[in-house]
């Protein structure tokens, strides 16, 4: 899995991108309250390593995370 942190303008909000290891786009949200959507796409175990790239990680570098859960869905 990958993950992307885009950056907004004065109108739009910095997001997050999370794609899987063929780079399908699975969760798309904002980085100013992150806590629903992880819940909504199944990613709580994961919680604090996001949370913690959402904080640290510079905008338009692309992470390789490893959740298993996700590397082996379709």
């Amino acid at each position: 899995m990958y993950f992307l942190k885009t950056q907004g303008t004065d109108k739009i909000p910095d997001y997050v991108q999370i794609r899987d290891n063929n780079f399908v786009l699975l969760a798309h949200f904002k980085t100013n309250n992150p806590e629903n959507q992880i819940k909504k796409f199944g990613l709580e175990d994961y919680e604090k390593k996001i949370k913690d790239l959402i904080k640290k990680a510079p905008f338009g570098i692309l992470y390789k995370l490893y959740i298993p859960e996700f590397c082996s869905k379709k």
